[in-house]
């Protein structure tokens, strides 16, 4: 009797040995989006790269985690985090009271970006004025959408709702909407790479909001430990690679000189 127990004893023990092995394998899974570049995007040999990729990737080895990184949309990155399929999400998550208030939980902020509005190149929409009875583009839940909202009563614009930012650009461009509001840094790297015939407007930018990486609080306001842990060594490894000059790299290799890219983050 007391033989088998110490056995059944042993095999639980060997049990949980392997239930521990086998989460720390699984690592974290977060979430992010798919065409928002450049912070995360597909290059031409299909892969998936962008400063969000590179920053999580850096922290990953600097903190000594692996993860998996899955590409579903904005949407759908945050309907899996939310259903507890995801750990968290990194994908352009603009730091917002409003967002905190619903159950977000954000990481440091690691890269300060406003929103501005975008029309036709040439076009004789030269501010939000020029905006009344005619109908904008917005990308869903985003901050570019709230900012648009938070100017269609005064300026007398109706908004329309796109899943997706190049649906939303073509709309532009193909004359549905007179305009689009969108992060700048997203719109610029847009138009440059890709050719677009679209401007962003100058003097339309707002304050801007600081990005994080997100997990999602349980409705009585708690975190998971996997999420609690995934907040704690993505700050912890945020921190290391903005000192060792890791994150400064990241930057200006999709921004550019290091001169552009410190002076994006100037406002953190």
């Amino acid at each position: 009797m007391r033989k088998t127990a110490l056995l059944t004893i042993a095999a639980m023990a060997c049990m949980m040995t392997a239930m521990a092995v086998s989460a720390e394998e699984t690592g974290f899974v977060v979430a992010t989006d798919t065409v928002f570049k450049p912070f995360e995007y597909t290059d031409a040999s299909g892969n998936f790269v962008g400063i969000d990729v590179d920053i999580l990737a850096a922290v990953a080895e600097d903190q000594g985690f692996t993860y998996t990184l899955n590409s579903l949309g904005w949407d759908s990155s945050i309907a899996a985090c939310q259903a507890g399929q995801a750990d968290g999400m990194i994908a352009g998550a603009s730091i917002t009271d409003e967002r905190k208030a619903s159950g977000w939980v954000f990481s440091d902020g690691y890269y300060n970006a406003t929103q501005s509005m975008t029309v036709q190149a040439g076009s004789d929409i030269a501010g939000f004025a020029d905006l009344e009875g005619k109908q904008v583009g917005v990308k869903t839940g985003t901050q570019g959408a709230a900012y648009a909202e938070s100017l269609m009563e005064e300026y007398g614009f109706t908004v329309t709702y796109f899943e997706d930012s190049p649906t939303m650009y073509q709309a532009v461009m193909g004359g549905q909407v007179v305009a689009c509001f969108e992060d700048t840094p997203i719109m610029a790297s847009s138009i440059k790479d890709g050719a677009l015939p679209l401007q962003i407007v100058e003097g339309t930018e707002n304050e801007g909001a600081p990005y994080g990486l997100a997990v999602f609080a349980d409705e009585d306001g708690t975190l998971s430990d996997k999420e609690a842990a995934l907040l704690e060594k993505f700050n912890a490894g945020l921190a290391n690679i903005m000192e060792n000059g890791v994150y400064d790299e990241i930057l200006a290799k999709y921004l550019g000189t290091e001169e552009e890219a410190e002076a994006a983050t100037e406002a953190e």
